[in-house]
């Protein structure tokens, strides 16, 4: 089975290496990237991710690398406590939640790729544009920017094609132009990482404010925190990002743009007040070397994954909101469960049938909890910490998050005692 993988992300590399432990091994990775190199901020791996990794042979890594979130603190913005909960090995899971540089867990997942598969497997310079269905495979358009010259054309044909090509996928806009139109709730995300102090265990991962602005911070390595700052795009100073393109109010911003840089200072002025006695946040964020902006986007749930002989994964099957702790962790999960079906039904076709029965209404749910917490949820908590009913609050967070790990099929009990993905005792 000639199977070629878009995109060399995240998803698209986990992708790779379930289906070599699944014993696919013709797999070709192309990435439209120059090379592969440790870029972007933090994510997060709650437990049903670490433990596909760790199944994959990856536990090692992550411990080494990423710092394992022992709870997750809701705060007002008055930096007083609402509530907090255990995470990880403390909350009963048999697997750890990471917290780590998105970068170094790309290079984690592209080092094993080349020391498994060899390093031709993945192609940089690769852009896949599209492709065309054939009787029983795809004919792949690519465009090949890894020479000097300009881009050149040409066609690859496959049994499969994996769309693992991000939030504005190439593959999903040539199965069909109409899927995935990105659409915004009027709010702008910041994202940085800055040289810190510790604050409260360590290892905490925090979220202050409430439905007109909030902050998430975790660290990612001893001494680096990575923090997310949210906001109504109309609200706060009109300044200049390093692109001259104005931020705040009139921003305008392209939607799945993930790469405008703007000037840490003035993102802190939004939270200038915001100094508790365990964490400075102003000076947090302005202590950023370089700050990302981008509109908060996400598209509808879609009604299907699989086009003939090509099937999506990851931003490009279910972009959401980065709430949950949950973008990349349901991407790891599409790779593992799409590689299992390859291997374990009659044919191709039968596995993008059960891949897609599978994952698909569980991902979109989680696409419409996503938006629910950035929403309804923390308009509910905040109305009532601003009347001081802390315990109604409480009580409210506490409900959601169960119901959300249930949802997205990382409770602990449910975790713990499902059957594993690995095929073959791999």
């Amino acid at each position: 089975m000639n199977i070629l993988i878009a995109g060399g992300g995240i998803g698209g590399l986990a992708a790779a290496l379930s289906l070599n432990a699944a014993g696919l091994h013709e797999v070709q990775v192309l990435e439209a990237a120059a090379e592969i190199r440790q870029v972007g901020v933090g994510v997060n791996l709650p437990p049903h991710a670490v433990r596909e990794l760790t199944e994959l042979g990856l536990g090692e890594a992550l411990a080494q690398h990423g710092i394992p979130t022992s709870e997750l603190s809701y705060y007002d913005r008055r930096g007083k406590l609402i509530w907090a909960e255990p995470r990880g090995l403390g909350a009963g899971y048999r697997w750890p939640q990471y917290s780590i540089h998105r970068g170094r867990l790309q290079q984690i997942l592209f080092d094993a790729v080349v020391a498994r598969m060899g390093e031709a497997v993945v192609r940089t310079g690769q852009r896949v544009s599209g492709f065309v269905p054939m009787a029983a495979g795809v004919r792949v358009q690519v465009a090949d920017r890894s020479g000097a010259s300009s881009a050149t054309d040409r066609t690859i044909e496959a049994d499969l094609l994996i769309g693992a090509d991000g939030i504005r996928s190439a593959v999903r806009q040539s199965a069909d132009p109409a899927l995935g139109a990105l659409a915004t709730n009027g709010w702008m995300m910041y994202r940085g990482t800055t040289r810190s102090g510790r604050f409260l265990s360590g290892s905490s991962m925090v979220i202050i404010g409430d439905e007109h602005l909030r902050v998430v911070v975790y660290p990612i390595e001893p001494g680096v925190n990575n923090w997310l700052l949210v906001r109504p795009a109309e609200c706060g100073t009109d300044q200049g990002g390093t692109d001259g393109v104005a931020t705040g109010q009139g921003a305008t911003a392209e939607l799945g743009n993930w790469n405008r840089s703007v000037e840490p200072r003035a993102i802190a002025q939004c939270v200038q007040d915001w100094t508790f006695d365990w964490l400075d946040v102003p000076a947090m964020v302005a202590g950023s070397d370089i700050a990302w902006e981008y509109p908060m986007a996400d598209f509808d749930p879609l009604s299907q994954w699989v086009f003939g002989r090509a099937a999506l994964l990851g931003d490009a099957a279910h972009a959401m909101y980065p709430f949950g702790s949950n973008g990349a962790s349901q991407a790891i999960l599409d790779a593992r469960v799409l590689a299992w079906q390859l291997a374990v039904q009659p044919d191709i076709d039968a596995a993008l049938v059960a891949y897609q029965a599978e994952r698909l209404p569980v991902a979109s749910a989680v696409q419409l909890a996503n938006r629910r917490q950035a929403n309804d949820v923390m308009v509910k908590v905040s109305a009532m910490v601003r009347q001081d009913e802390h315990a109604g609050a409480q009580a409210e967070l506490k409900e959601v998050e169960a119901r959300y790990k249930r949802l997205a099929g990382f409770d602990a009990e449910t975790l713990n005692a499902r059957a594993s993905w690995s095929v073959g005792g791999r």
